[in-house]
C-alpha cells in the first residue's frame, strides 16, 4: 500500500443496516467521527457532508457515490478546511460493508495521499501520517458506537 493508501477492517457485532445507519445518518455520523452534534448530509453523489473536526475544522466533503447498504465514497479536503472537497485537493475515502454471520464486516480505505499537495502548516494534521493513526481510533470509535 505504500503511503498512498490507508486501510481499516473490523467486525462490528450489528447488522449493516445497522451500520450504514452509522456512517450516513446526520445524528450518528457526529457522533463517532465529529464533536457530538448531527453532521449536515446530503446523502447522493454530488452532495455534501460538512464534518466537524473540532480544532482540526470543518470539512465539507463531496460525497462521489452511495450504494446503500454495502459502500458510501466521499472526497475529503483534509489539508483545506472550509473548503469543497474535489479531485485536486483532496483524498478518497470509501467504507465498504459486507454482511456476516453475527454481524457486518467493514472496510474503510483512503487513498490519494502521493498526488495530493497539503500546506506545510497542514501536514501534521491532514497528511499520511496522521490519519493513520486517525482512523485507527475513528474505526474504534465507529465500532463502539455500532454496537451500542
Amino acid at each position: 500500500m505504500g503511503r498512498d493508501r490507508i486501510e481499516r477492517e473490523v467486525f462490528v457485532k450489528a447488522t449493516v443496516e445497522r451500520v450504514w445507519a452509522v456512517i450516513t445518518e446526520p445524528e450518528h455520523v457526529g457522533v463517532w467521527f465529529g464533536q457530538g452534534g448531527p453532521a449536515e448530509i446530503d446523502l447522493r453523489p454530488g452532495g455534501v457532508m460538512r464534518l466537524d473536526h473540532g480544532d482540526h475544522g470543518t470539512y465539507p466533503t463531496r460525497i462521489v457515490a452511495v450504494d446503500p447498504p454495502r459502500y458510501l465514497a466521499y472526497r475529503w479536503a483534509a489539508g483545506y478546511p472550509g473548503e469543497i472537497a474535489d479531485e485536486s485537493n483532496s483524498t478518497l475515502v470509501e467504507f465498504f460493508l459486507l454482511a456476516e454471520e453475527g454481524g457486518t464486516r467493514l472496510r474503510v480505505a483512503e487513498s490519494g495521499f502521493a498526488t495530493l499537495t497539503i500546506p506545510a502548516a497542514r501536514e501534521k494534521s491532514a497528511g499520511f501520517d496522521s490519519h493513520e493513526r486517525g482512523w485507527r481510533e475513528v474505526v474504534d470509535n465507529l465500532k463502539e458506537y455500532a454496537e451500542r
